[in-house]
């Protein structure tokens, strides 16, 4: 097993110093895609490898096994370690990442093959260092380890938003994700420092005073408030998609924003002793889908409706583990990263062959491209949570805890937006591929093969997923099996009601509610304003307040000192004539007040 998990890390990484070292192959930008690609294809299969020698062996899934070296020493004692754990939570994860991957990396040869060359290398070198920052953070063995590779993830993440550096908006969005995930990430720094100094360990499974724990879990909490997009720090993913879609699909859609509801999984032990935190996660959870799925339904652009999508659904995933539902938040976020990812991918398609981001400009898509509309359906079935496809599996785990906790307010609103969501993505369905052809599908030609096949094999798993249930449970210490109850049955009403009224209003050729007036007042705008009124008037002030202070205070203080330190020795420098008579002179007259000093003093 160690060898197949090194495998599955060190390959990418040594792709990535590849790549970054030689810039001629760096230049090739299609050589240089063809070996990232190929290395993701094998880093897959190792990480499946992995998860079936985790499965078939003689070692526990959930106790696993660690290969671990001590990292910081002092005075003797070892304050950190790094390395891997490898255990049914971690290998299963880590297929997710590499199976995404490989289907992304495979997909961006054919979608970007009009790119310059150097532009496709500089793409591909950041691909290739995802997967082992975001392995290495899914095979930490602590939360030390697990830190340095979020951060080294969010890297990934602020470079290929930005890979259209020419644009002023992808700049802006990419500096946009950094500083608030930044923000959001000091508090996980700050807990992590709070649980050192409290246990002196660094440990997923420590034992904490509720009070400790409270603090710690909710520092945590607020870190993954930023990077898996809860309100009210969700405002960064939707302008992400300045970024190439094959992009929105890997890291914000299926893998990176639900590296924050890995680490709660993963610390899961620590959530458990801060009851308090669990409660707030549920709420904040529950309003994030809520939320996000009202806006989702007033978008034009097809990837701002994936986008908020996505929030919703990781709001869906924080409820579920705020409940106590473990295994359904584990498993929502399982199914959830390839439908997404294919329907990301889908959209990708689409603008490809429209060159426009707008639903009204995909009128009648699917008589084009029949193929990759098919797998787009799938996709937002399961993601509507059409009975068996994997999206209805895992959907209906979440609600049962809900019903089960007693969590009515927040069961209503993800009640709600489970109905929103079938709508908005039936709303897409009906007016890009089958509503009155635009001029630009008149020129629309076929998925290529090089975009359809990493499509059709994640529609095959979002078909699939959600019949593993009984499999994974094993691995991760639960059962995971499906049966028939009222909310069930109420959700899956909600979810056929919301199909069919897409179809009725959309059907005949209406646009429904999508001004622009709409879509500011629903959610970005006023949280948007928030944000930039926070800035604007309050942290930018500050830090104009604190760059006086360190210019005129700080620093005129020391410059000061300085001047006050020349000016003494220009003057004792006057002393130094470098003639020997006055130095003579000096040692006659130092020599006369000692005898006359102790002549006196005698």
């Amino acid at each position: 097993m160690l060898t197949a998990a090194l495998l599955t890390l060190t390959l990418p990484f040594a792709c990535f110093v590849l790549l970054a070292l030689c810039w001629p192959l760096r230049h090739q930008g299609k050589l240089a895609g063809a070996i990232s690609a190929g290395v993701s294809i094998i880093s897959c299969l190792s990480a499946v490898r992995l998860l079936s020698l985790l499965m078939n062996g003689n070692t526990d899934p959930l106790v696993g096994v660690s290969h671990t070296t001590p990292w910081l020493i002092a005075n003797g004692k070892t304050i950190a370690e790094i390395g891997i754990h490898i255990d049914g939570i971690s290998a299963s994860m880590l297929v997710v990442i590499t199976l995404v991957a490989a289907c992304v990396q495979v997909y961006s040869l054919g979608y970007l093959a009009d790119e310059p060359p150097k532009n496709i290398g500089r793409y591909y070198t950041w691909q290739a260092l995802f997967i082992p920052a975001m392995g290495g953070l899914v095979l930490a063995p602590n939360l030390l380890q697990a830190f340095m590779c979020w951060e080294l993830v969010g890297l990934c993440s602020y470079l290929l938003i930005g890979y259209y550096w020419t644009k002023p908006e992808a700049g802006h969005a990419a500096v946009k994700a950094f500083w608030i995930t930044k923000f959001a990430d000091m508090g996980i720094l700050a807990g992590l420092c709070l649980l050192y100094s409290t246990t002196g360990s660094f440990d997923w499974d420590v034992s904490l005073a509720t009070s400790t724990a409270t603090a710690v879990a909710g520092l945590i909490f607020l870190g993954v408030m930023g990077k898996s997009a809860q309100v009210p720090l969700h405002i960064w993913l939707p302008n992400a998609m300045e970024g190439p879609t094959p992009v929105s699909a890997l890291l914000h859609a299926a893998t990176m924003v639900a590296a924050g509801v890995f680490l709660v999984v993963r610390a899961y032990p620590i959530f458990v002793q801060a009851p308090d935190v669990l409660v707030t996660m549920t709420y904040i959870g529950a309003i994030t889908a809520f939320v996000a799925a009202c806006t989702a339904v007033v978008q034009d652009d097809i990837k701002k409706v994936l986008a908020y999508s996505t929030c919703s659904q990781l709001g869906f995933m924080v409820a579920a583990l705020g409940t106590g539902s473990f295994l359904g938040g584990y498993f929502h976020l399982t199914t959830h990263a390839f439908f997404k990812a294919l329907l990301f991918l889908g959209a990708g398609s689409a603008i490809h062959a429209v060159h426009s981001n707008s639903i009204f400009d995909m009128g009648g898509l699917a008589k084009k491209t029949p193929v990759s509309a098919a797998m787009f359906i799938v996709g937002a079935a399961a993601l509507a949570g059409i009975p068996g496809l994997s999206g209805f599996f895992s959907k209906d785990i979440i609600l049962e805890e809900m019903v089960h906790g007693g969590h009515w307010l927040p069961l209503a609103l993800l009640l709600v937006a489970a109905a929103l969501t079938a709508f908005y993505m039936t709303r897409v369905v009906v007016i890009a591929f089958f509503g009155t052809p635009s001029a630009q599908v008149e020129k629309a030609h076929a998925t290529p093969w090089l975009l359809g096949a990493p499509m059709a094999a994640l529609t095959v798993m979002a078909m699939v997923t959600g019949y593993t249930g009984g499999e994974l449970g094993k691995l991760w210490g639960g059962d995971i099996g499906f049966h028939v109850a009222p909310i069930g049955i109420a959700a899956t009403a909600l979810a056929i009601g919301g199909v069919v009224y897409g179809i009725l209003l959309y059907g005949r050729g209406l646009q429904g509610p999508s001004s622009a007036a709409l879509r500011g007042f629903i959610l970005s705008g006023p949280v948007d304003g928030f944000w930039r009124g926070t800035w604007r008037k309050g942290l930018l002030p500050f830090a104009q307040g604190i760059a006086w202070t360190d210019r005129y205070v700080v620093d005129g203080a020391i410059n000061w000192f300085g001047w006050i330190m020349i000016r003494t020795s220009e003057s004792v420098r006057k002393l130094q004539t470098g003639r020997a008579q006055d130095y003579t002179m000096a040692v006659i007259v130092g020599l006369l007040f000692f005898v006359i000093y102790g002549a006196v003093g005698g």
